[in-house]
Parts: C-alpha cells; structure tokens; sequence
C-alpha cells in the first residue's frame, strides 16, 4: 500500500465504519477518486451469457446499494459493476451499529438488513447511466414483504431496460427467513416466476437480460445439491458464490466476532472457493459462475478463477487496500498472462478445480 493510500485508511477508520462507507461514496461521486481505467488486455475480455466483460474483476452487490456511483466505479478499473441489493419498497435496515471492522483479520461483519432507498431511486439514477456502462441489478425482497417472490418478480420488470444482467439474492443472512429460499421447492418456485418475468420482458423488448443466482457459503452438500438441480433444471443463466458466511472459524479478533452478521473479506476466501469449486463440479463446464469472497490480489482472483470461475467480484478487501484494488489486480492479471503465456485469462479456469472441491473448510 502506498503511503497516500495508508494515510487515506488511517483517515477512514477513524470513522464508524458505515460513516466511512458513506464517505467514500461522496467521494466517487466529487471525482476525489481519481479515474484509473484498466488498460485494454484482450486476453483478460470475455464473452459471458452474451455480454462482452472487458476484465473479469467487478464490484459486488452491497457497495453500491442505491446506484450512486456505478459509472465511477467503472472508471476504477472495473471491467462491472452490480448495484443493490435494491427491494421495491425503501427500507431502512437494521438498528445501528451495524458494520463491524475485524481490522487484524482484514475482515468485515455486517448486519445491514438490504438497507436502500427502493426501486423508485435507483431506477431513476440508473436511466441517466449510460447503455453501454456494465452494470448488474441485485435484486432482493423487503422484509416485512407478503409475497417475496413477488418482490423479486417486480425487480425484473422494473430495472429490465436498465439492466445488463440481474442476480437474484436469496443468500443474504440479515433478512429473516431469506435464506430459505435456497431450499429446493421454495428455489424452483422462485426460479419458474423469474425467469418468466424476464422471458416476458425479452419478448416485449427483443433484447435478452441474464439472470444469475447468489448463494451462500454455508451450504450443506445436500444444499448444493438442490440447488445445482434447479439452476440446471430452469436454465439458468449463472450463480454468484458466494455471499457472506456465519461461520467465525479462525478469526484473531474474537470480541468484534461476537457480533451478528455476515462476515466478508479475507477469512471468507477459502470457504467460499472451496464451495464455488463444488458447484462448478456439480453444473458442470458450461454455467458461467461469478467467484465472490476475499478477494485482494491479482493471485486470490487467478485462484477464483482457477477454482472455476469465470469472473470475479470483491467488495470489502477494498476496505483495507484501497480504491487501487481493481486496477492493481486487472495489471496482475496481465502479468500472469505474460509471465504463463496465456491467450486468455480463460485458459487457467478449472486448472485447480480438484485441489479445491476435496478442500474441507
């Protein structure tokens, strides 16, 4: 980290941790963050379900929760970006505190509960981005919602003309009951409504959206199963894996783990490839996958890939090294290229895909 950048930190962690949060936000949006665009490397572009990645590095849902500032993220050095999770309604989220830095672990804990200013917001934000900008719509329901399946089909019609892709967040541990929609009769039901949304949309708009699913890391191998069943069942369009976890296992800093949540970062990197690297063997080759947790160098995100993902999203290791974080990462991506003497990025996925599928974290 260079100095500009520790400085930058040490300034930030004198705040609360959501105080921090709100401040980087302003300050993509004043252009205190300085542009630092990728350089273009063809061998890092990729063509998944129809959309043209120009680098595999994207930021993940829960950073960008109102669609403030995706267009500043892109010119970071994201080749993506996903907005949300946005629920139709504004909902305030939990009580305060609420996010938690696990600073010797280089860890986050955040018990948010899909704070966001609803649909209505976003939509508005995202119609002044431009078309071209990459930018995913995570999707989810209101907590105090009667039909939450209904939420998420009123996302899809909702953000469809601004939307390059969408995920379906049914992972997230700080909204009661969410996560049991990962079951399988709940999955499949969700799955079939969904996915008619969008075909629907499709049809009235001659232009396809992909739809993708975000998974917990905390699946049982029964879980898994089910889940692969009903993905390959529908034809689905891609899983992200993996949201937060909340296991504690191995944290330094046992007072701040205490605290209820979901935990992010670095600790959450091998249980998240290891779960990412199963369901890559029960999809089989073709599904894309996006690899999410802890990601913080160009080697942890060759090692999602290797894993078996084909793209890659971070969000909190940024917390501790920076806005620098994608564009350092997508340069040591290229590095790898030259250094292995790769055609393309893709050529490394699946290469450690054993290692860590047999991987019991």
């Amino acid at each position: 980290m260079n100095p500009l950048t520790n400085l930058a930190r040490r300034g930030l962690f004198l705040f609360d941790p959501e105080a921090a949060h709100g401040l980087s936000i302003k300050a993509l949006k004043t252009g205190l963050v300085p542009s630092c665009p990728s350089k273009a490397d063809k061998r890092l572009s990729q063509t998944i379900t129809g959309i043209e990645f120009p680098n595999p590095i994207g930021m993940a849902a829960g950073y960008d929760k109102n669609a403030e500032v995706p267009e500043a993220l892109l010119k970071i050095g994201f080749g993506f970006t996903e907005i949300g999770t946005v629920t139709p309604k504004p909902q305030s989220g939990n009580d305060k505190p609420r996010i938690f830095r696990l600073v010797e672990d280089e860890a986050v804990i955040n018990r948010l509960g899909f704070n966001n200013e609803g649909h209505g917001a976003a939509l508005a934000r995202l119609k002044a981005c431009s078309r071209t900008a990459l930018i995913g719509v995570n999707i989810g329901a209101n907590k105090d919602s009667a039909d939450r399946v209904a939420d998420y089909v009123n996302g899809i019609h909702a953000f469809y003309s601004v939307a390059r892709y969408f995920t379906a967040n049914i992972s997230s541990p700080n909204t009661p009951g969410l996560r049991d929609l990962q079951a399988r009769e709940s999955l499949a039901a969700l799955l079939s409504a969904v996915l008619a949304a969008r075909d629907e949309e499709a049809r009235r708009s001659n232009r396809y959206v992909p739809v993708f699913l975000k998974i917990a890391p905390d699946l049982t191998e029964e879980g898994m199963d089910d889940i692969a069943a009903e993905v390959l069942a529908h034809n689905l369009d891609g899983l992200i894996v993996s949201n937060t976890t909340l296991s504690r296992d191995g944290l330094k800093d046992q007072n701040q783990a205490k605290e209820a949540g979901g935990l992010s970062g670095k600790p959450l990197f091998e249980k998240s490839t290891a779960v990412l690297a199963r369901m890559r063997k029960r999809v089989g080759p073709n599904l894309p996958i996006i690899g999410v947790g802890g990601v913080s160098s160009a080697e942890t995100a060759a090692e999602k890939i290797r894993a078996g993902a084909d793209l890659v999203q971070l969000y909190s290791c940024m917390v501790y090294e920076g806005p620098a974080l994608p564009g350092r990462i997508v340069r040591g991506l290229s590095d790898l290229c030259d250094r292995e003497r790769l055609g393309s990025i893709r050529d490394i996925r699946d290469s450690r895909l054993d290692y860590w599928a047999s991987r019991n974290v």
